[in-house]
């Protein structure tokens, strides 16, 4: 399993590289080991149809999906059916779908539970104490000690099995990490991570002879309800990269229109990326409409749902995330759309106009100038830059923009980049093809002065010396 290549942090960007040094950014979603399309992993009741299923994905450009060992909506698909006493038929289900990923190519961002269940379960589990567990209550999942050696054992299970090859891209050590599990002690996220994060890092140095990148992830509305939270997932000195999880209120979690979400998406990076202080990198590891179809009980119109997924992953990568982060599906049933896969598939061909490795972005969402008619994207350094204008309007009635709208140019005036020429190359994002290029010079201000041609929806830009 050695021959697949390892992912780590860029030595000079806030971004990733395999080990040959060539950029490598996480593009995909998160799944579920119960929903359809790998349903049937377990027994293995049809593995060619799951391997079909990851070839479909690296064609979509898909480089790695976000999963949970254990997603426990049945009581069936525990990892563990008690502390320690692994399941066969769910270890054998990693097996098969670790050696699948390995011999196509696709990389696993890993979390231990999904946490909603463990919380909403927590009777039937078998952490818990009533059933022979190590935990009294599920208010201290975090904090008990009895408990995170179990989390440990677990993750050390995981690794000594399937973590000795790059088809792990990182481990998300816990998943959605929230106050009440802590008892809502302010130390509690900390404790936590300072215990379990070194403790898999140095078995995984022992065992590899290196380790894989650490996060850890928080469910996003958090941050501002409970500002103290910002000190451990941004900024604590034991992880590689920053995760959080974008379900603002009325506009991500239940969209209305296609636009007002990528503006909240890319306000989330922005204010994310001002609370890194070590140039880490930020990938935001789930977004979606969840109160539309948890709470609403309602699935997106498909045409609606493509377009806010596409404009969600652009907002993202525009303003500095790594990658145009991963969606939750949320919809019925639990599977992302032939459009989303299309989308996916455009911001894989345009990665490679931006030299990632060495892109020491800010992101310039308040500094960038359009017409006030469009929301715009951009982060950049002093030698390259991403943008992406979208138009605000016209909207059809059901919240789209207007797709008959007539194309019109724009101003672009990006500040940062050093004196000189450059090159930017127009981007469609729906079609996943280039548009056009211009050149355009930096004065001295450092404010590069570009006129767009004519453009529908919204257009991407990847700007570089000429």
């Amino acid at each position: 399993m050695n021959s697949f290549s390892w992912i780590e942090r860029a030595a000079d960007a806030p971004y990733f590289n395999d080990e040959s040094g060539a950029a490598w950014t996480p593009i995909g979603q998160n799944d579920a080991i119960t929903w359809p399309e790998f349903a049937s992993l377990y027994r293995r009741r049809d593995l060619p149809a799951v391997e079909r299923h990851l070839h479909r994905l690296k064609e979509s450009g898909v480089t790695c999906l976000r999963l949970m060992l254990e997603y426990r909506h049945r009581e069936h698909r525990y990892l563990e059916l008690s502390p320690g006493r692994f399941n066969p038929a769910l270890v054998r289900l990693w097996d098969d779908l670790v050696a699948m990923c390995q011999a196509i190519g696709l990389r696993l961002l890993l979390t231990p539970f999904d946490t909603f269940f463990l919380w909403n379960r927590w009777k039937h589990h078998p952490y818990n104490r009533a059933n022979g567990g190590p935990c009294a209550s599920r208010r201290k999942l975090l904090v008990c000690p009895a408990t995170r050696a179990a989390v440990k054992a677990r993750l050390a299970f995981a690794t000594q099995r399937w973590g000795g090859s790059g088809v792990i891209f990182a481990w998300d050590l816990w998943n959605e990490m929230h106050p009440a599990q802590a008892g809502d002690d302010p130390a509690g996220f900390a404790q936590s991570i300072d215990d379990v994060g070194p403790f898999l890092r140095g078995l995984e140095t022992r065992l590899h002879g290196r380790a894989h990148l650490q996060t850890v992830s928080v469910f996003g509305p958090e941050l501002g309800w409970k500002p103290w939270l910002n000190e451990p997932i941004f900024r604590h000195p034991a992880l590689d990269f920053a995760s959080s999880h974008f379900y603002e209120e009325g506009t991500i979690d239940d969209p209305r229109d296609t636009v007002a979400p990528a503006i909240a998406a890319g306000r989330l990076v922005r204010q994310a990326l001002a609370e890194i202080t070590d140039a880490r990198p930020f990938h935001e590891s789930e977004h979606g409409p969840i109160h539309t179809f948890k709470d609403r009980h309602r699935t997106l119109p498909e045409a609606f749902d493509d377009e806010y997924f596409r404009h969600m992953q652009w907002a993202q990568l525009a303003s500095g995330g790594a990658g145009g982060g991963m969606r939750w599906p949320n919809r019925h049933p639990h599977m992302l759309t032939t459009g989303m896969r299309r989308a996916q598939r455009a911001l894989a061909e345009f990665l490679p106009l931006v030299d990632w490795t060495r892109f020491r972005r800010a992101n310039l969402n308040d500094e960038i100038g359009t017409e006030a008619d469009i929301a715009a994207f951009a982060c950049g350094d002093a030698r390259q830059a991403v943008a992406w204008l979208l138009r605000r309007g016209p909207l059809l009635p059901d919240g789209r923009l207007d797709a008959a709208m007539p194309p019109r140019p724009a101003t672009l005036r990006l500040p940062g980049l050093a004196p000189g020429r450059y090159r930017a190359i127009l981007w469609d994002t729906r079609a996943g093809t280039p548009a056009g290029e211009l050149t355009a010079m930096s004065q001295g201000n450092g404010v590069l002065s570009a006129e767009l041609p004519p453009f529908a929806g919204d257009i991407a830009l990847a700007i570089r010396p000429a």
